[in-house]
C-alpha cells in the first residue's frame, strides 16, 4: 500500500484481546481505522461495534475477510482457528495480524509460512513484549556492542498459581496446543531471541510436567472455569536450546508450582562483557569496571506510550511499506518448532533436531 489512505482493518475475535487490539489501534486512527468486527458471539462484536464506533457486524470470519473495504485483518480467536483463518485472509489478499501463537502445531505454522510466502501479503504475530520500553533500551545497548558476544540466556515465566480458564478450550490440547509452554512460553522464547539478535536454533532437550491441573489445583483468577471440561496438557516446562553458532538458552514456564516466584516474566542475558536481566518491569545491566562489579538500574518513564502501541504502528507500517515485520512468518515458525520438539523431547526422553524444511 502506498499513499496517505487510512488502512481499514476488520477484526475477527472481539474477546479480552481482541479489546485490547482496539483500543490500542485506535490511538493511531490518524493511519487507520476499524471497518467491520465479529466474534463467535455476535452480541459481543456489536456490543464492540457500538463502543468505537465500527460500521459493520459480520456475520462470520469468512464474511468479514471477503469483505472489498478491509485492507488487514486481526486474528484475535482461539489458537485452533489461528492457521485456518490467516491462511484464508492471505489467499483473500489481506494481511496479517496474528495473535500467538502463530500455528497450533508445526504442520500449522509451516502451511502459513507457505501461504505467506506465496501471496506476498504482510503477516506479522502479536508478540508485544519485545515491543516494551525495557527491552528495546537493553537490544540498543546490545547493537552497541556493549555486552559483547552474547553466549548464553535463560528466560521464564513461573506462576506459583494461575491455571487459566480450567476445563474449556485453553486446556485442551487439541484446541490449544498446549499448556504454559505455548501460552506464555512461546512470549518468553520471542523476546529471548530478539535480545539475542535472532540466533538459529537447531536442538531441543525438554520436559513437561502435568501435577496440578489433573487434580484440579493451582486454579488462577484469569477465566471461568468450566469444572465438567478436559485438562489434558502441561503445567510446567523446561527445556534446553542449542543454537548454530554454539550460543543456548535455558527456559522454564509453569501455569502452577510450588516455588517461591513473583509470578514475573525474566530474561537473563550473558555477554563476555556484561549482562542484563529483565524481570517485569524492570531492569539492570550487568557488568565490571576498575575491578568491581556494576549494576545499572533500568526503570522504563511514566509517560511510556506502551510496547502495544509501538507493535500496532510497526504493524501499519510493515503494510504500507511491504516490509519484513520483526516478528514475521519465520519467527513464529521457529516458536511452533522448539514448542513441538519440547513436547516430543519430553515424550521421548532424547534431544531432538529441529527440521526446518517447508
Amino acid at each position: 500500500m502506498s499513499g496517505a489512505a487510512k488502512i481499514r482493518i476488520g477484526l475477527i475475535g472481539a474477546g479480552n484481546i481482541g479489546n485490547v487490539h482496539l483500543q490500542e489501534f485506535s490511538k493511531l486512527n490518524a493511519v487507520c481505522e476499524f471497518v467491520a468486527i465479529t466474534d463467535a458471539y455476535l452480541p459481543l462484536a456489536e456490543q464492540r461495534a457500538k463502543e468505537y464506533g465500527i460500521a459493520n457486524v459480520s456475520p462470520s470470519p469468512e464474511a468479514l475477510i471477503a469483505r472489498d473495504d478491509v485492507d488487514a485483518v486481526i486474528i484475535a480467536v482461539p489458537n485452533d482457528a489461528h492457521a485456518p483463518l490467516s491462511i484464508q485472509a492471505l489467499e483473500a489478499g489481506k494481511h496479517v495480524l496474528l495473535e500467538k501463537p502463530m500455528g497450533l502445531n508445526t504442520a500449522a505454522a509451516k502451511e502459513i509460512v507457505r501461504v505467506q510466502q506465496r501471496t506476498g501479503k504482510t503477516l506479522m504475530v502479536a508478540h508485544q513484549m519485545r515491543w516494551d520500553w525495557l527491552p528495546l533500551q537493553v537490544k540498543s545497548q546490545i547493537e552497541r556492542g556493549e555486552l559483547g558476544k552474547i553466549y548464553a540466556a535463560k528466560t521464564g515465566w513461573n506462576r506459583r498459581k494461575g491455571i487459566p480458564g480450567w476445563g474449556t478450550w485453553f486446556t485442551q490440547y487439541e484446541k490449544s496446543g498446549g499448556g504454559p509452554l505455548i501460552d506464555i512460553g512461546v512470549h518468553m522464547l520471542d523476546l529471548a531471541f530478539f535480545l539475542m539478535g535472532e540466533p538459529k536454533p537447531v536442538s531441543v532437550y525438554g520436559s513437561t510436567y502435568s501435577e496440578f491441573g489433573p487434580r484440579k489445583k493451582g486454579i488462577g483468577a484469569w477465566g471461568k472455569p468450566d469444572w465438567n471440561g478436559v485438562y489434558d496438557v502441561e503445567d510446567l516446562a523446561t527445556a534446553m536450546i542449542k543454537m548454530e553458532d554454539g550460543t543456548s538458552l535455558t527456559l522454564d514456564v509453569s501455569w502452577a508450582v510450588h516455588m517461591d516466584t513473583d509470578n514475573a516474566p525474566f530474561v537473563h542475558l550473558m555477554g563476555a562483557d556484561g549482562g542484563a536481566v529483565l524481570r517485569g518491569n524492570e531492569g539492570k545491566f550487568l557488568t565490571e569496571r576498575f575491578d568491581r562489579t556494576v549494576d545499572i538500574p533500568l526503570h522504563a518513564p511514566e509517560d511510556d506510550e506502551g510496547g502495544r502501541v509501538r507493535l500496532s504502528r510497526h504493524f501499519l507500517d510493515c503494510v504500507r511499506t511491504g516490509a519484513t515485520p520483526w516478528t514475521s512468518a519465520r519467527t513464529g515458525l521457529r516458536s511452533n518448532l522448539i514448542i513441538d520438539a519440547i513436547y516430543e523431547s519430553s515424550r521421548t526422553g532424547s534431544e531432538v533436531k529441529l527440521d526446518w524444511s517447508l
